[in-house]
């Protein structure tokens, strides 16, 4: 049994997630109605908004990690990844839609793989389906955000748009994981 697999099954882990990713979901509606409304332009709260999203995951993680009694590495890789993101789109709005939409895209690629090894592993919690799906599409997600990239006149109102199916899936999680 991996220390991943024996954190996860610790007694409290599931209803402390379950608390974790109805917050999340909270989170990424509220975020993605803001940024939908801002999402013309790279004014001050969209600015705020993009750089905000990843460190939001950064804390989440903690938590996550706090709350399995112990770092696992998807947890550990996910935080490496999402405080690159930030700083990477703290630069890249400087630059515009089309470098804020690669430095998303990749940073969905990347977390996205780490969700479904999270998801993975942590199975026999239930609930985790919708976690593995959902770390599956931001793969694909975050692959169609780059290629937005190049187009004409890219947009961040698809970022909302992940954003708010991103925070179905923590709902749909969190409610599985009162099941159990």
């Amino acid at each position: 049994m991996t220390t991943q697999t024996v954190a996860a099954s610790t007694p409290g882990t599931a209803p402390a997630l379950r608390r974790l990713y109805f917050v999340r979901f909270g989170f990424a509606l509220v975020w993605a109605g803001l940024l939908f409304a801002t999402a013309s332009t790279l004014g001050p709260v969209s600015v705020t908004l993009l750089v905000l999203y990843p460190l939001f995951d950064v804390a989440a993680a903690v938590v996550d990690v706090r709350s399995t009694r112990g770092a696992t590495t998807g947890l550990s890789v996910n935080i490496a990844v999402s405080v690159l993101a930030a700083a990477g789109l703290a630069v890249a709005v400087t630059s515009g839609i089309p470098a804020v939409l690669r430095v998303w895209g990749a940073w969905a690629v990347l977390s996205g793989l780490t969700q479904l090894v999270v998801g993975v592993s942590r199975r026999r919690l239930g609930g985790q389906w919708a976690m593995i799906v959902s770390g599956a599409i931001s793969v694909v997600a975050g692959t169609s955000f780059v290629l937005q990239a190049g187009q004409a006149d890219p947009s961040l109102v698809s970022l909302a748009g992940y954003a708010t199916l991103g925070g179905v899936f923590f709902l749909v999680s969190a409610l599985r994981l009162g099941r159990r």
